[in-house]
C-alpha cells in the first residue's frame, strides 16, 4: 500500500493481523514466484526481519519452503540467498478445492475409452479442447497488441484466469542450442500459480496441450523449460524471438501467419511430449 511505514521489527500485532501479513507474503510468493526475503520485504513494504519472522511461521506450518537462491554467472563472496516457494500444501489454500473432482473425471474419460493407449489419447483430446476454449479468448487479446508485445498480452490473459502470469526477456536456453535460428534471444513466459497443478502432475497430457496452444498463439515454436506439477517452484515457457518480430510484421496476418503456425505445431511436438516433465 503507498505510503505504508514499514514494520517495526519487535511489532506484533493481534493474532488477525499476524495472519493476515502472513496471507499477503504467502500470497505475494503465489503472485511473483519463489521469493527471497529481501524481495518480499520490498514488495510488502515490511522490514526483512518481520518478513523472516512470518516465512518461519509458514515454514512451520509447511506452506513455504526455503532453498538456496540460484546463482547464474560468477558467484560472489558469501552465501546465497535463501529463497522461499510455495509447498503443495501452501499451493492447495488457492483455488485447489476442485482438483480430485478433475482428476476422477479424467480417470473415467480414460477407462472409458478403454485404458492404455486409447485411454490417452481420449484425455489429450479432452485437455485439447479445453485449452482451445480458452485460446479463443487470449486470441482476441493477442490480436489487439503488436507482435512484440503478444508474449505480455498472453501472461495477462493468463493471469486473468489465475495463472499469475508475467513475461520477460530472456536469452536463449542452452537446452535450445543458444542463439536460436529466430533470433539470439526471446522471453520467459512464467506462470507463477497453476489451479490445475495436482491433476497435471497426473495427466501431463494438461500441460502439452497448453504448450502446443501457446505455439499457435504466438506464431512461433515454444520450449516448456519447467512446470509447477512437476516440483518446479513456476511454470517456464520459453518463447524465441522471431524474424517477423524483428521487423516488426504480423506474426498472426496473411500466408505468413498459416506457415509459421503449421511449423510451430511440426517442431512443437518434442517439447509439448515432455512438457508435463522436469527437465534434466
Amino acid at each position: 500500500m503507498p505510503g505504508a511505514r514499514p514494520v517495526p521489527v519487535g511489532a506484533g500485532g493481534t493474532p488477525e493481523e499476524q495472519r493476515g501479513t502472513r496471507n499477503r507474503v504467502a500470497r505475494s510468493i503465489l503472485d511473483h514466484g519463489p521469493s527471497t526475503a529481501a524481495e518480499l520485504a520490498l514488495r510488502l513494504e515490511l522490514t526483512q526481519a518481520a518478513v523472516r519472522r512470518h516465512l518461519d511461521a509458514l515454514a512451520a506450518e509447511g506452506v513455504v519452503e526455503a532453498s538456496a537462491q540460484r546463482v547464474y554467472g560468477a558467484r560472489g563472496r558469501g552465501r546465497p540467498a535463501k529463497v522461499f516457494a510455495l509447498t503443495d500444501c501452501g499451493r492447495d489454500a488457492f483455488d485447489q478445492a476442485y482438483d480430485e473432482l478433475a482428476a476422477d473425471a479424467l480417470r473415467w474419460i480414460a477407462r472409458a475409452a478403454g485404458g492404455g493407449a486409447a485411454g490417452d489419447a481420449a484425455v489429450a483430446e479432452f485437455a485439447r479442447a479445453r485449452v482451445e476454449a480458452q485460446a479463443e479468448r487470449y486470441r482476441a487479446a493477442l490480436d489487439r497488441v503488436p507482435p512484440e508485445e503478444r508474449t505480455k498480452a498472453l501472461a495477462e490473459a493468463l493471469t486473468e484466469d489465475g495463472y499469475a502470469a508475467t513475461a520477460r526477456g530472456a536469452p536463449a536456453p542452452a537446452s535450445a542450442g543458444g542463439a536460436s535460428e529466430q533470433g539470439s534471444g526471446g522471453e520467459q513466459l512464467c506462470q507463477h500459480h497453476c489451479p490445475v497443478a495436482h491433476t497435471a502432475e497426473q495427466f501431463p497430457q494438461l500441460c502439452e496441450a497448453e504448450t502446443e496452444v501457446f505455439s499457435r498463439l504466438l506464431g512461433t515454436h515454444v520450449q516448456r523449460l519447467a512446470t509447477i506439477a512437476h516440483g518446479d517452484g513456476v511454470c517456464t515457457t520459453y518463447v524465441p524471438r522471431t524474424r517477423t518480430e524483428a521487423r516488426g510484421g504480423d506474426a498472426h496476418g496473411g500466408g505468413a501467419a498459416g506457415s509459421t503456425s503449421r511449423t510451430s505445431r511440426t517442431s512443437n511436438a518434442t517439447t509439448a511430449k515432455a512438457a508435463g516433465r522436469n527437465p534434466a
